[in-house]
């Protein structure tokens, strides 16, 4: 098969969707593998590390032009052109972007895998977990820079002095992203709320993070009497596919302390935190009510040599198996094929179809 990587477009993202190890692996595979010129640059990956591992360098329009692209985000407005029957392997995010993508890929009649709703065995998302991982580990970092007055925060730094924890985190979920951006503000050593809807979780999260976590049911009226005394809050609430819930409003954002810091994890889709809107790595953060809002929607794009490694680590199987057998790998696994967003003009997952408004056109790609 023919594989394209085209460079990414979108604000300073750096990431590239194959490692040239990746490549070389395909390669050996018997496919082609074309790589758009520099665009692992960004990720270290200089175009001689791509012709060594056997893939050809060409321009954008080439590497689209192929049976199966890998990307790392949504294709933008300026790519649109570019959309056609083939297979688009990348994180999509349907339901928190424009709608006009959803409606490009559909009149195109793309097959549009989605990093995001693909799962494993378990029911896991093993393409989600790595940048998700990035991103949570990238709050706590983002949240303490962004606490500093010179950023116009309170002041506050995240951590442990002489002994004792200075600063207040919330963190709104206990997925991948919730667990390790918890466990990164526990090895800090400042308080930590963890806020769940599974109270049985609280050992396990206790255990795996730190014994005396306070881990909270996560309900409107404990997360608006807890919101005041936080110094970050961390939104990291998942739908696998749907629009995020907003389970922050605005009123308990009045509620926070001048200076205080919000990094919304969830704005890829859509954002669990009322007063969010999506920034970029330009223009990371704005002001609402006093409170500093963090909203990058491609945060791990900012450390992108760790995040390609990590991505392709777990992406290159899925990629095998999609440049074998095309859209029939899908058929040969129900995970897998929890991924197909798109197909032939149908939306193929139903929490997008749901958050779209477009359940007349859902059709389910495995019987």
């Amino acid at each position: 098969m023919k594989i394209g990587v085209p460079k990414e477009i979108k604000n300073k993202e750096n990431r590239v969707g194959l490692t040239p190890e990746g490549v070389k692996t395909l390669v050996h595979d018997g496919h082609t593998v074309l790589v758009e010129k520099d665009t692992g640059a960004g990720s270290g990956f200089p175009d001689e590390d791509y012709q060594a591992s056997g893939a050809a360098i060409v321009q954008s329009s080439e590497a689209w032009d192929a049976e199966l692209v890998v990307k790392i985000k949504e294709p933008l407005e300026s790519e649109y052109p570019y959309l056609g029957k083939q297979i688009l392997f990348t994180y999509l995010h349907l339901a928190g972007v424009d709608r006009t993508l959803t409606e490009t890929l559909l009149s195109r009649e793309t097959s549009a895998v989605a990093y995001e709703t693909v799962e494993d065995e378990r029911g896991r998302l093993p393409l989600l977990a790595p940048m998700s991982a990035v991103a949570g580990n990238m709050a706590l970092t983002m949240g303490n820079y962004y606490l500093a007055k010179f950023n116009r925060g309170r002041g506050m730094l995240l951590g442990s002095i002489l002994g004792r924890k200075y600063g207040s985190v919330m963190v709104l979920g206990d997925g991948v992203v919730g667990r390790h951006a918890a466990k990164t503000a526990a090895g800090m050593g400042a308080e930590v709320m963890i806020f769940s809807r599974k109270p049985e979780r609280a050992a396990e999260i206790r255990q795996e993070i730190a014994p005396d976590i306070d881990f909270r049911l996560s309900s409107p009226d404990n997360i608006a009497a807890r919101i005041p005394t936080a110094d970050l809050v961390v939104g990291a609430v998942l739908q696998a596919g749907a629009r995020a819930e907003k389970i922050v409003t605005e009123a308990m954002v009045k509620t926070m302390t001048r200076g205080s810091v919000i990094v919304d994890v969830s704005i890829d889709q859509g954002g669990c935190i009322e007063t969010s809107r999506p920034t970029s790595h330009t223009d990371p953060v704005f002001e609402k009510h006093g409170v500093i809002h963090y909203c990058v929607t491609n945060m791990p794009g900012a450390y992108p040599r760790t995040s390609t490694v990590a991505l392709t680590s777990a992406t290159l199987p899925y990629i095998r198996s999609l440049a074998a057998r095309g859209i029939e790998a899908l058929r040969a696994d129900h995970g897998f094929s929890r991924g197909l967003n798109t197909y032939k003009g149908k939306i193929t997952c139903r929490p997008v179809a749901e958050s779209l408004g477009l359940e007349k056109i859902f059709q389910p790609f495995w019987p």
